[in-house]
């Protein structure tokens, strides 16, 4: 495969962000970017009509994100050809992101009308009380690239289903996906001016945050949520930030080194490990670390890295460029302070990265502190179940963190004693529309998914009713 230029999305003078493959370089698309004027058109005209969006029926808006799935089951195909085009997601993982979604829809349909229903908590001597849950009014979702179809929808459309209008920003390295996503809601029943697509950089997503908005909604990384939380310095709007993690696991004594290995291997390479919850250290106790080491080495092996349109690759292109430089630094740093490097450890063609292990590693070392969010993984070796937690814990981040064992008492006690927003027992790299989605520490505030992830789009509002 031929060397090709880093791929990123560029603005020309015209005020359009050109699109380009960052598996082959080829452009794809000019797209107009929105001026700060363009987004105050868009901002007013959606205000104006959120309040008449969120009269209408809580079920016909349910009925019109029925139709989006079924939109995106119709013209499943083309949405993943164009998400493995412009982010270099092997095209099988583009399909699963898109049929993994409608499980999504799936919930938000069938638990919108309960998570969103009046409560009654005391009804005594003519004293009535509820609590109702009205919607916030305008929100603004600036997204992510990684998984454009999860991320944007977890916000979206319960952010529509509960009433409110939006301001949907995608990733300029996903900006076609957004396109899509935008029209099938459009064509399922949304109104246009109740969701408006807002496409640009950073400085589109700065005007965006200067609008009169009541809820702003961002997925991507920790200094970019920080730049976000200080726009918004002396504003009371609610702000949520899904932020990155450093994602621990542990594998005990106890554990099957091979069944944990191939698990482990594919929570830290999937993506091209490009996701926010992807497997970023592992520790495993001594007494399994050689043949866990062993096992996770030849799955790693087996991966196929290639052509992300052929559906046997497994590792496709880094889609932002810059990424890697991080990767780069982090090899070199830990090779520098003394780990063993066992596969991997440099570039390929097409903005490719080569899954790549390090041993002997610890926690002097950036790969074991800075997220990596490309296909890089330290392997750690420990004594005890005290060491593990304590190195799980070191770290600014809290997104997720593991425990393989067969003793579930063992891994409740492991997990309990871990800060994280999501813990798992046995497997990895896993989110579930029936549990919501949060993190602790730099990882961000807020939550997504679950009954919960409905009603945060919405505030409570207390009715005390006293019969004459």
């Amino acid at each position: 495969m031929a060397h090709i230029e880093p791929h990123c999305p560029t603005i020309d003078r015209m005020s359009t962000l050109t699109i380009t493959n960052p598996a082959t370089g080829a452009p794809l698309a000019e797209v107009p970017i929105d001026d700060a004027a363009a987004i105050g058109v868009k901002a007013h005209a959606a205000r104006s009509a959120q309040p008449a969006w969120a009269a209408r029926p809580l079920a016909e808006r349910v009925d019109i994100i029925r139709r989006f799935r079924a939109a995106i089951v119709r013209e499943l195909e083309t949405l993943a050809t164009t998400l493995t085009q412009e982010v270099g997601k092997p095209i099988a993982q583009s399909r699963n992101e898109l049929n993994g979604l409608l499980g999504r829809l799936d919930f938000f349909i069938a638990h919108a009308a309960d998570a969103l229903a009046d409560e009654t908590v005391h009804d005594e001597g003519g004293m009535r009380e509820r609590i109702s849950h009205v919607p916030l009014g305008l929100v603004a979702n600036i997204s992510a690239w990684n998984y454009p179809w999860f991320v944007s929808c977890n916000v979206v459309v319960p952010a529509l289903i509960a009433g409110n209008a939006v301001l949907y920003k995608p990733s300029e390295y996903a900006t076609l996906s957004g396109e899509h996503l935008v029209r099938l809601l459009y064509e399922a029943g949304v109104p246009n001016t109740v969701l408006a697509l807002v496409v640009g950089g950073g400085a589109t997503g700065a005007a965006l945050l200067d609008q009169r908005v009541d809820g702003v909604f961002f997925t991507g990384s920790h200094a970019t949520g920080m730049r976000i939380a200080r726009a918004l310095e002396g504003r009371l709007v609610k702000l949520q930030l899904e932020l990155g993690g450093k994602d621990p696991t542990y594998v005990r004594a106890d554990a099957d080194p091979k069944a944990a290995a191939e698990s482990l291997a594919d929570g830290a390479m999937y993506n091209s490990g490009q996701s926010c919850c992807s497997v970023e250290r592992i520790y495993v106790h001594q007494s399994v670390y050689d043949a866990f080491v062993e096992h996770f080495l030849t799955t790693v092996d087996g991966m196929r890295v290639g052509d992300p349109m052929d559906d046997a690759t497994y590792i496709g292109a880094i889609a932002r460029a810059p990424q890697l430089d991080v990767l780069d630094a982090q090899v070199a740093d830990a090779k520098a302070k003394g780990a063993s490097l066992r596969r991997g450890g440099h570039r390929l063609a097409n903005q490719a990265y080569a899954p790549t292990v390090f041993t002997e590693v610890d926690h002097t070392m950036d790969l074991m502190r800075e997220e990596s969010f490309g296909p890089v993984i330290g392997i750690q070796k420990v004594k005890s179940d005290a060491e593990a937690v304590a190195l799980m814990n070191d770290t600014r981040y809290g997104l997720t963190a593991g425990v393989y064992t067969k003793d579930e008492t063992a891994a409740r006690e492991v997990l309990n004693r871990v800060n994280a927003g999501s813990v798992y027992w046995n497997c990895c790299d896993r989110v579930s529309p029936r549990l919501p989605w949060s993190g602790v520490g730099d990882s961000g505030i807020g939550l997504t998914l679950s009954t919960h992830g409905i009603r945060a789009f919405t505030r409570t509002k207390a009715w005390h009713l006293r019969q004459p």
